[in-house]
């Protein structure tokens, strides 16, 4: 697990205090080493939009978009798929993404089903709507 964050040490929005694996900018570079990427979501598009141009959020865009451009399986939910557009990965690919984020999909195609498969992109509207693609995640990961 890969923190958005300086450190290692992050703080959930519930409070939960998490020392996770490494940083985000240690990813960089190393998107070989990995077979897909799991963005999850939570409230990171407010934390995101504050620290924009933040190294860190620079940092997940880059290794966002090298996921993508090596053709990795990306899996995200909620607001993910939005971060996804962002980084330039869902060009013309058909996603599913929390119906406020919807409007914010300008590359791909954002739909109201709870989740969608296109290529290697597996994305679900909400964290409830996971379990409606984990069939056809755990079969790619195979």
């Amino acid at each position: 697990m890969f923190a958005v964050n300086n450190s290692k040490e992050i703080r959930t929005n519930s409070g939960i205090a998490l020392v996770v694996d490494d940083v985000i900018a240690n990813l960089k570079g190393h998107e070989d080493d990995f077979d897909a990427m799991v963005f999850s979501c939570g409230d990171a598009v407010p934390q995101f939009a504050q620290h924009t141009d933040e190294p860190y959020n620079q940092d997940l865009m880059a290794v966002i978009a090298a996921f993508g451009q090596k053709g990795k399986i990306m899996i995200g939910h909620c607001a993910g798929a939005m971060l996804f557009d962002v980084a330039g990965v869902i060009n013309g690919k058909t996603v599913a993404v929390h119906p406020l984020a919807k409007p914010a999909i300008q590359k791909g195609k954002a739909t109201d089903h709870e989740s969608e498969v296109d290529g290697n992109i597996y994305t679900a509207q909400d964290e409830n709507n996971i379990r409606t693609m984990m069939p056809q995640v755990l079969e790619a990961l195979k």
